[in-house]
């Protein structure tokens, strides 16, 4: 079942931007009530978390290859997470996913602490 949806994925030029959106499907989830998570996974890599934000008060972290361009931010009227992605590199190139999960703890890039997960969006920067 089809719970979190990712858009906003595309081709890029190095030093480009694009804003992820992620949306609970038809409503299932109430994003503000959970932490939530994105990861990207490139081909042939493991799975990396990338920013993830904390329910409860806020908390937000970045991995440190993204602090200072990507940002995480929640429009809860639209129960829609989104990430921008500024100053673009090759290096981000990968498969994007966001995923939900309790909010009993700060957030982390440890995946088991997610429950729900997106199919993934592809972000890839090529000139």
């Amino acid at each position: 079942q089809l719970t979190l949806v990712e858009s906003g994925g595309g081709l890029v030029q190095p030093g480009g931007s694009l804003r992820l959106s992620c949306a609970a499907a038809r409503f299932a989830l109430d994003l503000e009530y959970y932490n939530i998570g994105w990861f990207r996974q490139a081909p042939g890599k493991e799975r990396e978390g990338v920013s993830c934000l904390t329910g409860n008060d806020g908390t937000i972290n970045y991995t440190k290859s993204v602090k200072g361009r990507f940002n995480i931010s929640r429009d809860n009227a639209a129960n829609t997470v989104f990430l921008q992605m500024n100053s673009l590199k090759p290096e981000d190139t990968a498969d994007y996913y966001c995923a939900a999960g309790p909010r009993y703890y700060l957030c982390s890039f440890d995946a088991a602490q997610y429950t729900y997960w997106g199919q993934g969006t592809q972000v890839t920067v090529s000139s």
